[in-house]
């Protein structure tokens, strides 16, 4: 199997593909990759919290899946550590709906006879991505005020994972 690229490659953001449909005629997105992110909210689900931190984007960006699965992951070991299984909520706030194509191209010794060139290149779907403005919250945290610094830490290790610059919210009740 290929070797995932890098994600500079796909940071940039263009025209969404997202055509999905079960109706052929309607489908545009022939093959779909599937959705690498296991769940998108975990902790307390029924508690209201005190505190809310929100992780904002501050810059356009395309934050493909196994990124966001890497920051939820790392974020909900540490919570999850530090305050229990019901002492948080965590929350993903985007769904990556764009699918990401990718024209591989042979290189190397002898790849002269095996490449077909870019005419007509449209790619193959290989990942699927969250498309992201400045403004917009990636992740939402919720905990009770004494796991303020807890869910700050968690909300750094979800900005470390992220290819962009982020800053944290704190709204309280």
């Amino acid at each position: 199997m290929a070797k995932l690229r890098k994600g500079v490659s796909y940071r940039k953001i263009e025209r969404p593909y997202t055509r999905k449909s079960k109706y052929r005629k309607k489908n545009f997105v022939r093959a779909s990759p599937h959705n690498l992110i296991a769940r998108y909210e975990s902790g307390e689900m029924k508690k209201t919290f005190d505190v809310k931190l929100l992780v904002v984007a501050q810059q356009p960006v395309q934050i493909r899946h196994n990124a966001l699965e890497a920051a939820r992951k790392s974020s909900n070991r540490v919570l999850e550590a530090k305050t229990g299984k019901v002492g948080y909520k965590l929350k993903l706030r985007l769904f990556p709906h764009h699918v990401l194509r990718e024209n591989p191209l042979a290189s190397g010794a002898g790849a002269d006879r095996m490449s077909t060139g870019m005419a007509h290149s449209f790619g193959k779907p290989i990942g699927l991505a969250a498309q992201v403005y400045p403004g917009k919250p990636i992740f939402e945290i919720g905990v009770d005020k004494p796991n303020l610094l807890v869910a700050k830490e968690a909300a750094k290790r979800i900005m470390a994972k992220v290819p962009c610059k982020c800053a944290i919210t704190i709204e309280t009740k």
